[in-house]
């Protein structure tokens, strides 16, 4: 089985919060946006800054990102993924969720393949389902 991650699933991997996603090994293709590499390393930045992290400790958990990165294949936000992240969704959404939703829709629609959504964001994890997607993690 495929699985989309956006974000809050990498962070849960990385910082070693409860509640990660237990069977990440089991999924045959891991897929994300470029997007998550971002989001991800502006949060371990914020984490640093707001709570004094060590160097070490960051390094760390930014090997811990890549190595997780190195896994999953990561999709490029392209205009098809813009376009359809600004029309509308079934449930109110922020920019970024928008943009990780769209570009599962997109992954789904081109390669005409069952995908599971995995997110902790509750929001976003209604959002998945409502456009018939199996949801994880959430």
């Amino acid at each position: 089985m495929n699985a989309y991650f956006d974000s809050s699933v990498f962070l849960r991997l990385v910082l070693g919060e409860p509640g990660k996603l237990p069977a990440w090994q089991d999924y045959d293709l891991r897929i994300t946006s470029d997007l998550a590499e971002v989001e991800c390393l502006r949060t371990l930045d914020r984490l640093r800054i707001r709570h004094g992290l060590s160097q070490e400790e960051i390094t760390n958990r930014r090997e811990a990102l890549y190595l997780l990165l190195e896994t999953t294949e990561r999709i490029e936000i392209t205009r098809s993924i813009l376009n359809r992240a600004s029309q509308t969704f079934p449930v109110e959404l922020g920019t970024l969720d928008a943009i990780h939703l769209s570009t599962a829709l997109v992954w789904r629609d081109e390669q005409e393949s069952e995908l599971v959504f995995a997110t902790h964001d509750k929001a976003l994890a209604l959002a998945a389902r409502s456009l018939g997607f199996k949801v994880a993690g959430a």
